[in-house]
Parts: C-alpha cells; structure tokens; sequence
C-alpha cells in the first residue's frame, strides 16, 4: 500500500464521499454510487461491497481493501480513519466504498466526522440496506397490515462485543425484529426470545442475502440454533423474528435455478 501512495498527486482538493454498495448483488447500487466511482481519484472498500463493482473505477485508481468484516483480520477503525485523510490530502477524491448503506451499523457518521475535522468536504451517497432489501427478497415484508405495525432494527454486537440490551426489549413487542451481525449471539439470542414467551415465532436467517451463494434457513425460535448449525448457516446473515416470516416464498429465479440445472 505505501507503494501505491507514493504515486499520489498532490494538486487535487481533498474530499470524500461514502457510498453505500447495497447487499451484496453488484446491480443494486444508485446511480449515484456508480457515478462518484468512476469520479474517484482513489478508492477505499470494506469486505462486504463487492468487488464487482471495482469495475467503475478508472483503470489507474489505486484501489485499497480495508476489511472490515466481523470476526475477520481487518484494520482498525481508527487506521481507516487516518487512512482516508491521508489519501484525501495526496490524491483528492476519495469514495469510501461500504456494504449497504453507510449510515447503518456503517460507522460511516464516524468517518464524516473525523474527516470534517480535518477540513476535508464530505458527501454522503445512500445505499440499500440489506435489513430490508434482504428480507424483500425472500418476500418477507417487515410489516404487513394487521401482521406487523413496525420493525426494529439491532446490531447484534456491540462495540464491546456483547449482545445488545435492545434484544431483550424487541422481544417484548410484536414488531418484526431485524438483527443485524447476530450470528455469534445466535444463542443468546434465543435464549432471550424464549424468555418473552415467543417460542413458536417464526424465523428466517439468510446469509449471503441477493447474492447466488445465499443460503437461507426457516425455523422458529426455539429452534434456530439448531436449524442454523443444521444448515450451516453463518456470517455475515442477517436473523428476522416475526410473524411476516410465514409469508417467505421461494423466490420464482431459485425455483427457475433448480427446474433448468
């Protein structure tokens, strides 16, 4: 990476813009995302954008993986931080490329703000979050009239690791609950779903959401532990708790998949 820097122009402003990849299938990015790749004088991306979308960016842009997928090897977010700063100053535009949308369990507000300090103008370019659209997918709605009146939507792990209290509080409504990089917790998880009384609620875990790897699991709560590890379902997925689970369908280009293989 230092290499790379070395052939950093210096004549360019210092900017950065965010732009969120979507899911996980290269097609569901904005226009909008596309356009700041191709204007990008350097780009930084997590593990979770893919890389198909490396296709936008001009041949000579230094591209730079920064990791950042749960459990994994990755720099820290303070290194990113730094990162981005220091390739604002030597080459100018840079688009910090983030799976989904970068102002959800992103820490793409982080990023503005340690830039901003340091005089760099900011942009931010929406993404489709994967705590919708993944679900949307399977045709699972988040709400549903007289099903579901409201969602919530949790990180799993805390920025200490442990499982979030919000859990034990979504588990006592009748909202769909959307956990996001749960799958660590998945027992606790349950545990705490158990508690509330809502053994029978159904549950969909989908990992790999849009993508053709996507693997998913249907079960309910009393038995998604063992379901998952049936299944060998793991990160990154997504977990839905909830009643609208019962409307999943097979989406019509799996069953298309599987009537031509």
């Amino acid at each position: 990476m230092s290499k790379v820097l070395l052939t950093a122009t210096v004549n360019k402003i210092p900017r950065l813009t965010l732009v969120g990849a979507g899911p996980g299938d290269p097609e569901l990015i904005t226009l909008k995302g596309t356009r700041a790749l191709q204007e990008a004088d350097i780009v930084l991306y997590d593990a979770l954008a893919n890389e198909e979308l490396l296709r936008y960016v001009r041949p000579n842009v230094p591209r730079i993986y920064v990791g950042k997928r749960g459990g994994g090897k990755y720099k820290s977010q303070e290194e990113i931080n730094e990162l981005i700063v220091h390739c604002a100053r030597h080459y100018g535009h840079v688009v910090r490329l983030k799976g989904g949308d970068p102002y959800i369990f992103g820490r793409g507000h982080e990023e503005q703000t340690y830039a901003e300090s340091y005089d760099i103008t900011v942009s931010v370019v929406p993404g489709i979050s994967s705590f919708y659209s993944v679900p949307a997918l399977q045709s699972i709605p988040l709400t549903r009239r007289g099903v579901s009146e409201s969602f919530w939507v949790i990180t799993g792990t805390t920025r200490r690791g442990s499982l979030s209290q919000d859990v034990a509080l979504a588990a006592q409504s009748t909202a769909t609950v959307v956990i996001l990089m749960g799958m660590r917790q998945l027992s606790k998880i349950q545990s705490i779903f158990e508690t509330y009384g809502q053994c029978d609620t159904p549950v969909a875990i989908i990992q790999n959401g849009s993508l053709p790897e996507e693997k998913v699991g249907i079960a309910t709560v009393s038995t998604m532990t063992e379901m998952a590890a049936e299944e060998g379902l793991q990160a990154p997925a997504i977990i839905v708790i909830g009643e609208v689970v019962r409307e999943h369908k097979v989406p019509v280009w799996v069953k298309e998949a599987v009537q031509y293989a």
